[in-house]
């Protein structure tokens, strides 16, 4: 198979259309035609219906698509690495990152990151959807306790853990004197007013020193920034990453009443597992494993 004829198809794919496609690779209209009905040819199936309305991919042409268009990429780019005659990290850096982390951490990462590879211009998309890396065109993504999925790899960089605090002005319920030495299933509920992101009926928050709270929801708010400043402001109490309250837990603005039990949060930098990772992948993860040494997510706030 000619690879210059598989690179041309997926150019043209991706651009949706010979007109485009051209404009961004600068070579003629024909050449690109000519190049994708060779491919046909020698697969001896349609890859594209083309109309007067534009261009569409034939089921075949849309798989064939779906399989190369992320190798092909990386292909370019080890040529491209192999001509300069080092892997130079540079290009453009697609990442996709949780919204909260991206709002706490992500600017100043993304500053100290060009700092040192000044070639590489970072994109990154805030949001907390799961994104398809190869359809959307990412090279990374940041995960909080990903699903095992052999289609992506990478390497925790940070942990996080979920605190329960509050201001001073709120007093910390007594533990039993029988809960204090062993968790114990059964140890009481104490109802307190608290503030809340997502909350339903019978929800209780129990913490590894065996304290149960049983929030009342006396503020709703959807987003994880608001809580704390709701906290803050002496509203209630919250459920919140450590990582988003250590600059006021420190301060002595909040204290933490205890880690929720069983709700730790591991930070992943994910790639496609595709043999070959570019040089502006592994920079990237190696930078992120490094940015954390002792494994603990502690940010600004």
């Amino acid at each position: 198979m000619d690879l210059n004829a598989l690179a041309d198809f997926n150019l043209v794919a991706t651009h949706g259309g010979f007109g485009r496609a051209s404009r961004a690779s600068r070579r003629s209209k024909a050449t690109l035609s000519r190049r994708v009905t060779e491919l046909e040819e020698q697969l001896g199936v349609r890859l594209i219906e083309r109309s007067s309305k534009g261009l569409e991919l034939t089921e075949a042409g849309q798989l064939l698509l779906s399989r190369t268009e992320g190798p092909m990429s990386e292909v370019v780019e080890a040529f491209a690495a192999a001509s300069e005659g080092t892997g130079q990290v540079r290009g453009l850096l697609r990442v996709a990152s949780p919204l909260l982390f991206s709002q706490l951490a992500m600017g100043r990462l993304c500053a100290e990151f060009h700092r040192l590879h000044p070639a590489v211009t970072l994109e990154v998309v805030a949001e907390d959807r799961l994104v398809d890396l190869v359809n959307e065109r990412f090279d990374v993504a940041i995960r909080p306790n990903p699903r095992m999925d052999s289609a992506l790899v990478g390497r925790c960089f940070a942990k996080d853990r979920l605190l329960v605090v509050a201001p001073p002005s709120v007093p910390c319920p007594a533990i039993q004197p029988s809960f204090q030495s062993s968790f114990q299933s059964s140890a009481p509920e104490v109802p307190i007013a608290a503030v809340v992101s997502a909350v339903s009926a019978g929800d209780t928050w129990t913490l590894d020193n065996g304290l149960v709270l049983a929030p009342q929801a006396v503020l709703r708010l959807s987003s994880i920034l608001m809580v704390r400043d709701a906290v803050l402001a002496g509203a209630g109490v919250a459920m919140l990453p450590e990582s988003a309250v250590a600059h006021s837990l420190a301060r002595g603005e909040l204290l933490s009443w205890g880690a929720v039990a069983g709700r730790d949060v591991a930070l992943w930098v994910l790639h496609t597992s595709r043999r070959l990772a570019s040089p502006k992948v592994k920079a990237f993860v190696d930078f992120m494993a490094a940015r954390f040494p002792d494994g603990r997510l502690v940010l600004g706030d």
